[in-house]
């Protein structure tokens, strides 16, 4: 079903007034602590203003530890909406409209792209919950509108805009630097080694000339960002601290999150090898992203932002629609989740404890990990150039090594 832009411009602007009606309880209470997490509203928007230091007008990345924990286009986008509303007594209030109204502009147009790539899935993207329920928690749809951009221009051949906008991508949030995989592996596919060093120059010098300024100036507070995620223990919504949370102890847990992710990286290396056709960058990104979130530290509710429109756009068959909807089903669940336990956090008389919380939370990963596997099979289902064909999600998994030396 194709929708017309008319029809997903007005669904994208639905979609944002229904998300800012969600947010709104924590408007006249000042975002106060249990209330904006037993109603769900809490937002990084309003809680950094004053946090970093962007009400006083400061520098984001001035602050030494205080400075904002975002890459540089984050930061630097922070701090020019910061300069540009009326302060005062509504000052936090203003603060969050503003970043509200820019966020809604780039998810419609965020709607739009998606329908360049998939226009008969389109309409999936201002109609996922756990999409609407998440736009203005952050501002990762700044980095995510780039991010389709390089995918989009990537597949089209556009390769030299592709990298200008990864490089701009990864320094406004550093998730699509993982991109770089699938890519480098589709140049493989097309015997195209002097276009992925090409490709990789240019992502390179897009991100160098965004950040080597402030590095230079504010070195300290431009690593705070690194050296966060660097020693950044089991956090809110991850596999380990679901694991941890059950009683289930690990340790070396950094090694561990590393070992995980190579283990997806080698997979999904081989699935990109053993495909009979090129795969789209298109097809591969949900899979890639959608690894990393699962064996990552951390899983804040708004990376649901990233993975719905890659979603969206790895989509090939309607048959495959249930499974994008039990995906997102489960993410609502845990969007609700999460607020309410860290309600219980709180102090607030009721909530959802730590032992069900976990709970869920595996059950998000089970639904994610789930749309990976179908998506995985329906590249397979179209051949692969193995000796063998392999006819099924099992025999990829457990017998590609078979068509190997």
């Amino acid at each position: 079903m194709r929708t017309s832009a008319r029809a997903l411009i007005a669904l994208a602007i639905l979609a944002s007034l229904l998300s800012f009606a969600k947010f709104s309880p924590c408007i006249s209470t000042d975002w106060s602590t249990p209330g904006q997490y037993v109603h769900a509203c809490y937002s990084d928007l309003p809680a950094l203003y004053g946090e970093r230091g962007l009400n006083k007008g400061e520098w984001a990345y001035s602050n030494g530890d205080a400075s904002v924990e975002y890459p540089v286009v984050t930061g630097a986008i922070m701090w020019v909406v910061a300069k540009i509303v009326p302060t005062g007594d509504n000052a936090l209030q203003n603060y969050f409209y503003a970043n509200v109204f820019f966020l809604a502009l780039l998810f419609i147009f965020i709607s739009l792209i998606v329908a360049k790539m998939r226009p008969e899935f389109a309409y999936l993207t201002p109609l996922a919950p756990a999409a609407i329920a998440s736009l203005y928690i952050n501002w990762d749809l700044w980095a995510i509108i780039s991010m389709l951009g390089a995918i989009y221009w990537f597949d089209r051949k556009k390769l030299d805009l592709s990298a200008l906008a990864l490089g701009l991508s990864i320094s406004t949030k550093f998730m699509p630097i993982f991109l770089l995989l699938p890519i480098a592996f589709i140049f493989l596919r097309r015997n195209q080694i002097s276009g992925a060093l090409r490709y990789l120059l240019i992502t390179a010098a897009t991100f160098t000339a965004i950040n080597l300024p402030v590095y230079l100036t504010t070195p300290e507070g431009w690593l705070r960002f690194y050296q966060l995620n660097l020693s950044r223990g089991s956090d809110w919504g991850s596999l380990w601290y679901a694991f941890t949370a059950l009683g289930i102890n690990l340790a070396n847990l950094n090694y561990l999150s590393i070992l995980v992710l190579l283990a997806a990286f080698a997979a999904i290396i081989i699935y990109i090898l053993e495909l009979r056709t090129i795969p789209s960058l298109a097809s591969l990104s949900f899979i890639v992203l959608a690894s990393v979130m699962v064996a990552s530290k951390v899983y804040s509710p708004q990376y649901v932002l990233w993975l719905t429109p890659l979603a969206v756009i790895a989509l090939i068959d309607k048959r495959d629609l249930h499974a994008f909807w039990i995906w997102q089903g489960a993410e609502v669940i845990y969007h609700v989740a999460i607020w309410q336990h860290l309600a219980t956090v709180t102090g607030a008389k009721f909530g959802l404890p730590l032992y069900g919380y976990a709970l869920i939370t595996l059950l998000r990963i089970a639904a994610t990990i789930y749309l990976i596997a179908i998506f995985v099979r329906r590249g397979l289902a179209g051949g692969t150039q193995g000796p063998a064909a392999h006819r099924s999600l099992r025999e990829f998994l457990f017998e590609s090594g078979n068509a190997y030396p």
